[in-house]
């Protein structure tokens, strides 16, 4: 949904009205979807919190007593922010593109707040920095800003990203558990893009394949991760009742009570 956003904001500055005013409509549903999203994760993060004080265990890293609690464990919830962070880099294509310069100089695609960017908007002579393996090595590279404009869009994406995770880690900072929640490095589980074809690390260290085989797991979900995630997975139909793995909102859809119906079923 964050994507998205990225996404519909570049092409809300299209000087195509009819696509322009669409994607700005379109702007405030992605913008629901982000806060059921967000506020979704969150509530998972406290609960977490609030099992591991009332049970007395201090190490985020007691996994099996966290999950003996019906609780998902913060390093679990940071592998999972690792895979799906790394898999929305992607979506954002290669780094270098020329159908993005294309589609900039006809006016059907600006770039994330171009009305706010302090420059000539022709972009002729201009460049951007772009991370690039170069020498077996991550540099900055300096490239026409226009064939870069996938390259902008992504780092505004991280930039949003980050706000995002500090607000989570606010939760966890509160309840008093010594854990931070961080976002990988760019380069990390690419499958498209300037590092695709290498294993790095989230800090951002290049490894071999038999290194990488034998850390995968520390850094992204493992089979027995995805088996006992499905496990929580049950249903739960009582009217404001929630899964013991995620605290209740603190408030519903338009002010609505906890246990408003929503939906009713006929019986």
């Amino acid at each position: 949904d964050r994507d998205g956003k990225m996404q519909l904001e570049s092409l809300a500055q299209s000087g195509f009205d009819p696509l322009s005013r669409t994607c700005r409509f379109m702007l405030t549903e992605e913008a629901h979807h982000m806060f059921v999203g967000e506020t979704g994760v969150g509530r998972t993060i406290q609960r977490t919190c609030e099992a591991m004080k009332a049970a007395g265990i201090e190490d985020p890293f007691a996994i099996d007593k966290i999950r003996a609690l019906g609780v998902i464990d913060l390093p679990t919830i940071q592998k999972k922010l690792n895979l799906h962070y790394s898999l929305t880099l992607d979506l954002f294509g290669a780094e270098i593109s020329t159908n993005s310069a294309n589609f900039y100089n006809a006016g059907l695609k600006g770039r994330f707040g171009e009305t706010k960017i302090d420059d000539d908007h022709v972009l002729t002579n201009a460049v951007y920095p772009v991370l690039k393996l170069v020498d077996g090595k991550i540099a900055k590279v300096d490239e026409p800003a226009l064939t870069a404009l996938n390259m902008r869009l992504r780092d505004d994406y991280s930039e949003d990203c980050a706000k995002g995770v500090e607000r989570w880690n606010r939760i966890i900072q509160k309840e008093g558990v010594n854990f931070r929640l961080e976002l990988p490095h760019v380069a990390f589980n690419r499958k498209i893009g300037e590092f695709r074809n290498v294993n790095v690390t989230p800090k951002g260290l290049i490894l071999g394949d038999a290194d990488w085989a034998k850390v995968r797991d520390d850094y992204l979900p493992s089979s027995s991760d995805g088996e006992y995630l499905n496990s929580l997975m049950t249903g739960h139909f009582g009217v404001g009742e929630y899964a013991g793995w995620i605290a209740a909102p603190k408030v519903g859809i338009d002010n609505k009570p906890g246990d408003f119906e929503y939906v009713r079923i006929a019986a």
